[in-house]
């Protein structure tokens, strides 16, 4: 069953290992997680699998058409877009890069639409450049909720200071906060 509740976590260097931190403790989410993490095409499997082995979720990489499910984390491959369509399933895309990188993390959060149900949460980890802060608007303005990881936990702090320079951000977090704040938003499937 689909609840409605989204979850779009973006990420780039160092985002990895606080994937690892934040998918090893965190429950079965209420939710469907997606996650853009900048990565060569050679490591988005492994990553993908890294995460599976250490998550009570499903972490598998994302497929054209694949229909979101509550519990589910849809990784996006390496070189293509990932878009949302009507918040229920998605969609691979060929493009030019955007903010340098394809997949972008901005392409994925502008393709959610205004939610009637459910809640949309977007995350933006660690990482180099400004990916993710036109998204974290995109959410703001959609009514959803953002957050940033902190400067401290961050290995490179540019993407997070982007979008916490938006104005956009609710909550800037440690990872073992970012974890909680999930479980409060979007609860656990029981």
């Amino acid at each position: 069953m689909y609840s409605g509740n989204i979850i779009i976590i973006g990420s780039s260097t160092g985002g990895p290992k606080v994937l690892n931190q934040v998918f090893s403790s965190l429950p079965v989410l209420n939710a469907a997680v997606i996650i853009v993490q900048h990565a060569q095409p050679w490591i988005d499997q492994r990553i993908a699998e890294r995460l599976n082995d250490l998550s009570l979720m499903n972490v598998k990489l994302s497929e054209n058409g694949s229909r979101l499910e509550n519990g589910n984390v849809y990784f996006a491959p390496s070189r293509i877009h990932l878009k949302l369509i009507r918040n229920e399933h998605l969609e691979l895309c060929e493009g030019e890069k955007v903010n340098f990188v394809c997949p972008s993390i901005d392409v994925t959060m502008r393709s959610f639409i205004k939610h009637t149900t459910g809640k949309l949460v977007g995350v933006v980890l660690s990482g180099i450049g400004r990916d993710g802060a036109d998204g974290i608007t995109h959410i703001k303005n959609l009514g959803g909720i953002t957050i940033a990881q902190d400067e401290k936990t961050s290995a490179v702090y540019g993407m997070p200071r982007e979008a916490k320079k938006t104005g956009n951000v609710d909550f800037v977090l440690p990872p073992e906060k970012i974890e909680k704040k999930l479980v409060e938003l979007v609860g656990i499937v029981r």
